[in-house]
């Protein structure tokens, strides 16, 4: 097994917004679609070598601040992005900080709710 994780799933209420929000704070353009019921917006990913992921429209689906925690890349430096993060809407909760010779970490919230993270090396 190369990775442990190969797909996740951001819950959202507003699927616009929520792109909106991660196409923003990401620098990234995500690509919108549509099947079984659901609205999803997918996250850039090289799906042969890494892990991918979208933001989920359906009644079903709930964005919560408690429970798993997912990491998005931070790119070079998670400051830039985290930098976005309030002025596109969310909120940061933790700010960058350090875990020694793993790089940093950051926590916020997006315009839906959900309790997200960043890491980078820098």
């Amino acid at each position: 097994m190369k990775n442990a994780i190969n797909w996740f799933e951001i819950p959202v209420q507003n699927l616009s917004r929520a792109q909106a929000f991660y196409e923003t704070v990401l620098g990234a353009k995500m690509h919108p679609m549509e099947a079984m019921g659901m609205k999803s917006a997918f996250f850039p990913a090289d799906m042969e070598h890494g892990v991918g992921g979208s933001l989920v429209e359906n009644e079903k689906y709930q964005p919560a601040d408690k429970g798993t925690l997912i990491y998005l890349n931070g790119g070079e430096d998670l400051s830039i992005p985290l930098a976005k993060v309030e002025q596109a809407g969310g909120k940061v909760v933790l700010p960058k900080t350090s875990i020694g010779p793993n790089g940093f970490m950051a926590h916020f919230t997006d315009t839906e709710g959900n309790k997200v993270a960043f890491h980078s090396m820098k």
